[in-house]
């Protein structure tokens, strides 16, 4: 069985004084993808050196934003770091591992290829809405590569982006925000519908609302589940077919969070 989780932990030094740690000793991943990690790779290393991971990490060019990381329990065979945008705020925001899984039982040794991907949030109406269709046009393009040479791969992370009403709980007052435009969901109808990614926290958790993986801060969100669906595990469909379970470490209480987002947990059958 591979665990692979997903988390974007709103800087990992802010996440471990807040017991993230305590959370990893009790789920155990064996593949660990990070966003929005603000920190330097000695930084994130010292705060993983008990794990025994091997990590592949792209910090953003802009200090203390963004920020993406692989922490793998299995070797890595190769890492590749971008997309090659060139654009100064796509740094930080895409990292790929190839994995390398042993053979046991009759199952041949084989790689997956991980990703974690943390997109633009963007604000309607600005330029920043710009530069997050840009980068999604590069995401397309490289999500097509991927599913196109087939095998195991997953695509994990904070995408931004509710893809239905089921996926966001005030989905009327959020039609004009976004995160949940009709042009940037789109986007997410091409990956799953034309491209062939399969959406796991969906798949294996249930027909919704939720669960959800991202609450505000801020007022009763939280305690009220008001909150939206926008950390994926995007998986091709060798892949997903090995996919057994999909959960949300939604904390117990507002003080046990680690971060505004919870990890999204999922095991595969390999």
């Amino acid at each position: 069985m591979l665990t692979i989780a997903t988390v974007n932990v709103n800087g990992i030094r802010a996440a471990f004084r807040r017991g993230m740690d305590t959370w990893l000793d009790l789920r155990k991943p064996d593949v660990l993808l990070l966003q929005e990690v603000r920190a330097s790779d000695e930084i994130l290393a010292d705060h993983l050196e008990a794990g025994g991971w091997h990590l592949a990490h792209e910090a953003s060019e802009t200090k203390g934003r963004a920020g993406v990381a692989i922490a793998s329990r299995l070797p890595m065979s190769a890492v590749r770091i971008g997309l090659g945008t060139g654009v100064t705020g796509d740094s930080g925001r895409w990292v790929e591992a190839d994995l390398e899984l042993a053979a046991h039982e009759g199952a041949p040794a084989r790689s997956v290829t991980v990703v974690s991907t943390y997109l633009h949030s963007g604000t309607e109406g600005t330029p920043s809405m710009d530069e997050k269709y840009a980068f999604l046009d590069h995401v397309t393009a490289r999500l097509a590569d991927v599913a196109e040479g087939g095998g195991y791969a997953v695509v994990a992370g904070d995408v931004n982006i509710a893809h239905r009403e089921v996926d966001i709980k005030n989905w009327k007052g959020n039609l004009k925000k976004a995160g949940f435009l009709p042009r940037e969901r789109a986007y997410l109808d091409r990956w799953f519908d034309d491209l062939g990614w399969r959406d796991l926290g969906r798949e294996l958790g249930g027909e919704g609302p939720g669960p959800f993986t991202w609450w505000s801060w801020r007022g009763q969100a939280f305690d009220n589940d008001s909150g939206w669906r926008i950390d994926y595990q995007l998986a091709t469909p060798e892949l997903a077919d090995a996919a057994v379970s999909a959960t949300v470490d939604r904390a117990a209480t507002y003080a046990e969070r680690f971060s505004d987002h919870a990890p999204l947990v999922v095991e595969y059958d390999l």
